[in-house]
């Protein structure tokens, strides 16, 4: 069971097209997809289908990435579920911002799918070396 959630990402994207395009790239990599369009909803899901990884959009309506990222790293269930801040703003700022909230990894809009899946892939293989 732990292997097959390990393959989970929760896409958690307002876009549809971003969503759309992260569910279709993400798929063909192997990998099974959850999503959720608000942060509210993200919050529930993570909590409900403990994915392997989260990708958060920063600005989300309901509640923001911010603060669904605090809520998910605040609970003892979803703490150590990693979680990649995807944004369109990219100053050192925001950078610190996501870290602040408790992301564990960033990636700037437009989204360079290589760099993302190596960024997965380095976040999936510390949690599973942390799990042991």
């Amino acid at each position: 069971m732990a292997e097959d959630t390990q393959k989970t990402i929760l896409v958690i994207e307002d876009d549809p097209v971003i969503r759309g395009l992260l569910e279709l790239n993400l798929g063909d990599e192997g990998y099974t997809i959850i999503t959720a369009e608000d942060g509210q909803e993200g919050v529930r899901l993570a909590g409900e289908k403990l994915p392997g990884l989260i990708l958060m959009d920063m600005r989300l309506p309901n509640i923001t990435g911010w603060e669904a990222t605090r809520q998910l790293k605040a609970a003892e269930k979803t703490r150590h579920i990693p979680i990649v801040a995807l944004t369109a703003q990219s100053t050192s700022q925001d950078l610190r911002r996501c870290f602040d909230a408790g992301c564990d990894a960033f990636m700037t809009k437009p989204i360079q799918f290589a760099q993302l899946f190596t960024k997965i892939e380095m976040l999936l293989n510390r949690s599973v070396n942390i799990a042991k």
